[in-house]
């Protein structure tokens, strides 16, 4: 979705509303801390004064107590307010953590099924990491700045009014006009670094994730050279964005400079000694929060570019929306009637229809990609489909709370993911509080009690990342034991046995048999051996019934 810098910077500033007390506190200390930082030079130019014989209404010794006590609250405050910004910033990127895989949770799977994980990976790590910059170094530099302005124009404007428009004219070109002039000189740098960022990411995991099959067919040097080409590009982009910074930098000093001489002058032509030393000193040492900003030029670009890719996740449309406030239902048997279901513009299933009775072991077989699996995610609810009706218990999906359905089915697919810890957790993701009695049952189900002893940890042993250190029928295995486990009413299986042998598959076929008498399967397999077990058996081809 476009959104200009102004609509990402307003959305993320309503994210602070929960820490207002803690922002308003570190803007105070903030406006105090820059205050007593300026002061300490105009009481400089008091003392000089005071040495003169030009200003009589305070002492030096009050004026070198000022000084003092000006440098001190000026290093504590300075202190706090940073520390309370990151507190501010480190909680609101825990908050929005949690909002951004809250929504992931909302989107996923259907959503996520064609998205680059490598990108992904990305806006939820340094997409987000990079707004602690805008959090802990953003708004409150803008609003400090914004009521020192007026501090210190109403303090210079005292002497004259004219050197108080001045300093507002100076204030508000370092701050405002210089910032605004360099992020559209920025256009889509910041953008287009965090895209290219992103998309590198995904080229690695990619690339490590096919590092086997890279060396095997002997691409490394191929997959190194895009990668070069990808991380040159980024570099490019890099390059301009710090040579935007620089210049930003130097535009913004060569401002300060003109501005001071400005006042010089123009205090020398409307003021005695007191009024040209003092208002020229205090413009000079105010441009501490103003400069901030026009730092924050070329950064906010990089910065709001991170903000429109995690806002994009958190305003993403699910195509299922979550299901509540249903009357709760108990399984009774399934039906798919005259489905057609599409992904984008490829037609998948065209008028399907499937009966799947209580109690009852369906297969379904067809070619690779008819829509067999499709049609198992159509009965999970991970896609909505555009004509007919997927019913449960007589009830169409779509009229049945998301929790209610899940808990009636187990879902196992082809390629069983294994999160990077124990056996024992992995299988628990299927029920949490499964006791070590219940996992060992629903392991011997799935004929793979034996392997686990064997291993030199047991049920403790870790699987590594992806499951890795376990071959694809033992992953396969350990997906039939967490369907075990879950012990649901309706189970989809898809390709179960895929990367079994024979022995292995006759043992998990006779297991299902045996402990699914008072379960309703639905068996998809393009093995005709599989379907030995079946009651019933449809064949898709070409996403309709045959």
């Amino acid at each position: 979705m476009k959104r200009n810098n102004l609509q990402v910077m307003m959305r993320l500033i309503g994210l602070v509303k929960p820490l207002t007390g803690y922002m308003l506190l570190a803007i105070l200390m903030g406006l105090v801390g820059h205050l007593c930082a300026a002061f300490i030079t105009i009481m400089g130019g008091v003392a000089v004064l005071q040495l003169l014989g030009l200003y009589s209404k305070i002492t030096l010794g009050i004026i070198f107590t000022c000084l003092i006590l000006f440098a001190v609250v000026r290093g504590f405050l300075r202190y706090a307010e940073q520390s309370c910004n990151h507190f501010i910033a480190f909680k609101l990127l825990a908050l929005l953590r949690d909002k951004v895989f809250t929504a992931l949770r909302r989107l996923t799977p259907a959503k996520l099924e064609g998205k680059d994980k490598g990108n992904l990976i990305s806006i939820i790590t340094s997409d987000i990491e990079l707004l602690e910059v805008f959090y802990a170094h953003t708004i409150s530099p803008i609003c400090i700045a914004a009521l020192f302005t007026v501090v210190m124009v109403l303090f210079i404007g005292s002497y004259h009014w004219a050197l108080g428009l001045l300093a507002l004219a100076a204030y508000v070109t370092v701050g405002v006009i210089v910032p605004v002039i360099t992020s559209k000189m920025s256009g889509a740098n910041g953008i287009n670094f965090r895209t290219q960022s992103g998309e590198l990411a995904g080229f690695v995991l990619d690339s490590l994730r096919g590092l086997p099959e890279i060396l095997q067919y002997g691409q490394g040097e191929k997959r190194v050279q895009q990668m070069n080409e990808m991380t040159e590009n980024l570099s490019v982009q890099e390059k301009r964005m710090k040579r935007m910074s620089n210049g930003n930098i130097a535009v913004t000093n060569l401002v300060i400079l003109v501005f001071d001489i400005a006042m010089l002058f123009a205090a020398t032509q409307l003021c005695e000694f007191e009024g040209v030393l003092i208002p020229t000193l205090a413009l000079m040492s105010s441009f501490g929060p103003v400069v901030a900003l026009a730092a924050l030029g070329a950064t906010l670009q990089n910065t709001f570019a991170a903000g429109n890719r995690v806002l994009d996740i958190l305003d993403e449309t699910p195509v299922v929306e979550e299901i509540t406030g249903k009357e709760e239902i108990t399984f009774a048997g399934a039906q798919a009637k005259n489905i057609t279901f599409s992904y984008g513009d490829e037609t998948i299933l065209t008028d399907l229809s499937v009966e799947i009775p209580q109690n009852e072991i369906v297969g379904i077989v067809g070619k690779s990609g008819s829509g067999k699996s499709t049609l198992l995610k159509l009965f999970m609810r991970f896609w909505q489909v555009q004509k007919g009706e997927i019913r449960i218990s007589g009830r169409s999906v779509d009229d049945i709370n998301t929790t209610n359905l899940r808990n009636m089915e187990s879902f196992v697919t082809q390629e069983t993911y294994l999160f990077d810890d124990t056996i024992r957790n992995n299988l628990r993701v299927a029920k949490w509080d499964a006791t070590d009695e219940e996992i060992v049952a629903a392991c011997k189900k799935a004929s793979v009690h034996e392997f686990i002893q064997k291993l030199p940890q047991g049920y403790d042993t870790q699987v590594g990342e992806l499951g890795d250190s376990l071959s694809g029928g033992e992953r396969q295995r350990l997906g039939l034991a967490r369907a075990f486990l879950h012990d649901a009413p309706f189970l989809l299986l898809d390709e179960p046995t895929s990367n079994l042998d024979s022995l292995n598959e006759a043992v998990i076929l006779k297991s299902l048999h045996e402990e699914c008498e008072d379960k309703t399967v639905v068996l998809v397999s393009h093995r005709k051996s599989t379907m030995g077990i079946a009651d019933r058996v449809y064949s898709v081809e070409q996403g309709r019934n045959s």
